[in-house]
């Protein structure tokens, strides 16, 4: 095994795995490779998780996503709920729950997400949807489904232990190297601002930036497209405190809103195409956003208190790509979590490390479903039949 050099990292070295984007996606995957190998993880920014991971107000829930993220989902739990980490010395989960409310004209939405959700929520009745929901303007729910299961994660916490278990396992993290040139010899030679890096493997976990990273190897991109959605945080009415409120999402995912210390996080649950960016919140969506939640719930939003935009990456099959590059001998794909990324990092970090190292996904990930070809989905496959029942 090639040793990382004595040099200063951020002069470049020799390694045995290059990672490529710091967000939850490539620290997780950093971390668990450091184990066996020389990793450095290379980040554009000044800090790790400055776009997406930094912006997420992530959800642990096993209710809903494509089949494979779900098994994903199922087979993180045991780290969520228990995780033996030194690093970390409060629990990962607090316990939120979700109602997804309709109207009386969204009952065909509804019926469609039972249909879908199946034993994972419980169904709510209008007079349910008050008693949970207390600020929900009176006669606006209808109906309403119950996920029990949601818990909000503290994505902060969860990224800190990845960036220090990488740390503690010897890897090198180096910050501000922004990749301008990639080639391939006898080993994978990757320039960045801060100096120039080889390996025998690049692992691609540059997020919304992964296909451009893709064209400058040379390699064919994967039709990933970056999504934008828009956040802001609004005080709740004067005298009110949420802070024990479940989340509440509209059936046909129009907005949603969450408590938030002691504040209300609300979306309009855009998902508006754009091009790898420090996505910015668009004034004509954030109109959009508190027009929606207006209507819905019993308050009037007289000042927005911060408000942000992040983007999540979809590829066209709406799954994760976790596989070697067919066309590309040593390029990893690990990449198109589509908004799940943080919920099924401990399990996706390490199906991908075994893959890179070309060992079986471990056995406990394997139980849940989770396959190579799982990982590795071809657009034109149903993908429901390529994960286990």
């Amino acid at each position: 095994m090639i040793q990382p050099t004595d040099q200063d990292p951020s002069k470049g070295g020799d390694f045995d795995c290059i990672v490529i984007g710091a967000g939850i996606a490539g620290a997780s995957v950093a971390a668990e490779l450091a184990q066996k190998m020389s990793v450095v993880l290379i980040e554009r920014e000044s800090q790790p998780g400055y776009h997406t991971t930094g912006r997420s107000a992530a959800l642990y829930t096993v209710a809903y996503g494509p089949p494979v993220i779900r098994a994903l989902t199922r087979a993180s739990g045991a780290f969520f709920h228990t995780p033996q980490s030194p690093y970390l010395s409060d629990p990962l989960l607090s316990p939120r729950g979700v109602v997804f409310v309709a109207r009386a004209d969204q009952a065909q939405a509804m019926a469609a997400l039972k249909s879908e959700l199946g034993d994972a929520v419980d169904p709510l009745d209008a007079s349910d949807v008050s008693r949970m929901v207390p600020l929900l303007r009176q006669g606006y729910g209808a109906a309403g489904l119950f996920d029990k299961t949601a818990s909000d994660i503290d994505v902060h916490a969860l990224h800190q232990h990845y960036l220090r278990a990488f740390k503690a396992a010897g890897g090198r993290l180096v910050a501000r190297a922004d990749v301008t040139a990639i080639s391939q010899g006898n080993a994978w030679i990757v320039d960045t601002k801060a100096g120039r890096f080889t390996s025998a493997v690049i692992v691609n976990a540059a997020g919304a930036w992964a296909d451009e990273i893709a064209t400058l190897a040379g390699v064919a991109p994967r039709g990933l497209t970056p999504k934008q959605r828009t956040a802001m945080i609004i005080a709740p009415p004067a005298n009110v405190t949420p802070d024990s409120w479940p989340m509440v999402v509209d059936v046909e995912e129009q907005f949603y809103l969450k408590p938030d210390a002691g504040k209300l996080l609300i979306s309009p649950a855009d998902a508006e195409p754009s091009a790898p960016c420090d996505a910015q919140p668009d004034e004509l969506w954030v109109a959009h956003c508190v027009d929606r939640i207006e209507r819905a719930f019993d308050l009037s939003v007289r000042r927005i208190e911060n408000k942000w935009a992040g983007l999540r990456s979809f590829l066209p099959s709406g799954c994760p790509l976790a596989a070697y590059d067919d066309q590309a001998a040593g390029f990893f794909w690990l990449a198109g979590q589509g908004g799940y990324g943080i919920q099924t990092a401990p399990a996706l970090a390490r199906a991908a490390a075994a893959l890179v190292q070309g060992d079986p996904i471990p056995q406990d990930i394997a139980d849940e479903g989770v396959t190579a070809a799982s990982l590795c989905v071809d657009p034109s496959v149903n993908v429901t039949e390529q994960v286990a029942s």
